[in-house]
Order: structure tokens, then C-alpha cells, then sequence
């Protein structure tokens, strides 16, 4: 056990991450990133990435994150392997207890801790994950140029991937447990006019139907049960969305920072700010909207100039008191 102080302290290697350790340590901060229990965050669950500026053929998400880690650790960030099992924000400097029983103190604290997409808990999903099993139409629907797809779920968020998904896809398939949808309204008369989308009333995804023999794991097609007749049918498909929502990875700071109903951290307009002055968050954990590596990269960026600037500030009060 050990305690060790630092200017910044950033929580989660994803994009956010990385991004805020890179310019952080540009600035001449010293950063220490902690990885938490997914280095590299959700993009090393993500196979082909098509979509990321700067790379016009496909690279992989896990290569994607290895290339971020090693250019924040080039440039002078210090790469810690812990949980972050307490955190105490109303002491000053702020306080961080690791799994390990470290103790981390820092001035300025950068959280990127991400969130995770809900996912059935099926064992057929798991073993199709990232291969025609997905969590993000906007990033893999493109994969799916000709081809006919499902979605799981009935909230906004399953609408507007579904309906993204028709630009790409011949036909989906919407499954849904009820026999009306959770959605606002104006999206439901969207999905229920286009004729590329199927609805599946009052049905479950049973299990999801593949081949292992191939170079890679494909998904075939799916197994959906009727909750009221109890009938199973099955359908031939090539990918399956999950789209039932995403929980932050937020527990950690409940009482001490602002959160919404869903649990993602709320930052002042246009700013990576917390209500606390020198916690800041970016990436997934704020952003319940985009999601994307790109737009947490973004914010990781905002984070790190705004923490430079708020220590900037803190060295030039102190400077004055002590004259």
C-alpha cells in the first residue's frame, strides 16, 4: 500500500482517456491514466472500425487503442493498473482508493470512465459479440449494406437504430417484449411508416442462430419467442442489434457529482466542467447522445485544456497568497 500525489489524475483508458492523457501531458502536467477494468474501453470490443478520420482502410478497435496508448505514454503519461473502488471529491486534494489499497491524491481529476452497453446476458449473444452481434448501429450498420438485420428493444434508442439501420439494410426486424412501444411518438410513426421494418410484437429474442466454421464466427439467424402463444419461430438474418440501453459507469461518484435519471454525469454547457471546480468528465460517461470514439476523443481534448487552464489558476492564486 502506498499513497502518491499527482497534478492529474485521469480515470479510463478509452478514447476520452487517452485523448485527455495525450494533451495533458503535452502541457507538461505529468498525467497518471488508471485503467480500469477494460483497458482501452469499449473500442476493444469493437473489431472493424471503419469510421475513425485518418485511416481510410479498416483497422480494429483493440490496435486503434494500443496506437492512443502508446502515443500518451510517449509523450510522458504514467499508465496505472487499479480499480477505483472510492473516491472522496469534497477533500482537497481529492482523494482516490484503489483496489489495491493505493491511495491517489490529485489537484485536477479527468473522469472517462465510459459507460457499457446493457446487454441480454444470453449466452449465444456473448459468443456472437462482434461478429454480427452489436450494441452500435452507427458504428457497424454499415456492415450490413444488402443485408437483413434485427434489433432488440423498444425505447428511443432501438427506434433510431432501426431506422438508421434501413439505410443500409434490406430489412429489419424489431423485436419488442410488449405490443406497444416506449418511444416518442413522433419516431414510432417514423418506424411504423417505413416499409423496410418488421415489427415483432409481444416477442423476445430466444437465442441467436450462427456458423463457427468458417475463418470467423457469423451469425445465421434468430430464435424469437411469442410471450403470449409461447411459439418459437425462427428467422434468417445476418446481424442482431441490442439496443435495450447503456448504464455510465458512475457508482462511483453517487452523492458527491450531478447526474441525470440514467446516471451519466452532467457538465456545464459547452465544457467538460463538473459543479465540483477541477473534476472534470468526458467521453461516454457525460455523453448519452453520440457514443462514438471520435466525439470522446473530442471531449477528452476539451477535458485536458480545461484542467490545464483550472491548474493554471490554482498555481497563480496560491503564487499571490504567498507574496
Amino acid at each position: 500500500m502506498s499513497s502518491q500525489h499527482h497534478k492529474v489524475l485521469i480515470l479510463g483508458s478509452g478514447a476520452a482517456g487517452l485523448t485527455a492523457a495525450i494533451y495533458t501531458a503535452r502541457a507538461g502536467l505529468e498525467p497518471t491514466l488508471i485503467h480500469g477494468m477494460q483497458p482501452g474501453g469499449q473500442m476493444t470490443i469493437t473489431t472493424d472500425v471503419e469510421n475513425y478520420p485518418g485511416f481510410p482502410e479498416v483497422i480494429q478497435g483493440p490496435w486503434l487503442m494500443e496506437q492512443m496508448q502508446a502515443q500518451a505514454e510517449g509523450v510522458g503519461t504514467t499508465m496505472i493498473s487499479d480499480m477505483i473502488v472510492e473516491a472522496d471529491l469534497q477533500t482537497r486534494p481529492f482523494k482516490l482508493t484503489g483496489d489495491s489499497g493505493d491511495v491517489y491524491t490529485c489537484d485536477a481529476l479527468v473522469v472517462c470512465t465510459g459507460a457499457q452497453a446493457k446487454w441480454l446476458g444470453m449466452e449465444s449473444e456473448q459468443k456472437y459479440q462482434g461478429f454480427g452481434v452489436s450494441a452500435c448501429a452507427t458504428c457497424d450498420g454499415f456492415f450490413y449494406r444488402g443485408k437483413e438485420v434485427a434489433v432488440v428493444g423498444g425505447g428511443n434508442t432501438a427506434v433510431e437504430e432501426a431506422i438508421y439501420l434501413t439505410n443500409h439494410a434490406t430489412k429489419v426486424k424489431m423485436i419488442h417484449r410488449r405490443d406497444e412501444l416506449r418511444a416518442e411518438k413522433l419516431l414510432q410513426q417514423r418506424l411504423l411508416s417505413n416499409p423496410k421494418i418488421e415489427m415483432l410484437w409481444d416477442s423476445t429474442l430466444e437465442e441467436v442462430l450462427g456458423k463457427q466454421d468458417g475463418p470467423m464466427p457469423e451469425v445465421t439467424g434468430m430464435k424469437v419467442r411469442n410471450v403470449k402463444t409461447d411459439e418459437v419461430t425462427e428467422h434468417d438474418l445476418e446481424g442482431v442489434f441490442i439496443a435495450i440501453g447503456h448504464k455510465p459507469n458512475t457508482d462511483l461518484f453517487t452523492d458527491q457529482l450531478e447526474m441525470d435519471e440514467e446516471g451519466y454525469l452532467i457538465t456545464q454547457p459547452d465544457s467538460t466542467a463538473t459543479k465540483i471546480p477541477g473534476v472534470f468528465a468526458a467521453g461516454d460517461v457525460q455523453d448519452n447522445k453520440f457514443r462514438q470514439a471520435v466525439t470522446a476523443a473530442g471531449t477528452g481534448c476539451m477535458a485536458a485544456l480545461e484542467a490545464e487552464k483550472y491548474l493554471a489558476e490554482m498555481e497563480a492564486t496560491e503564487q499571490a497568497a504567498a507574496e
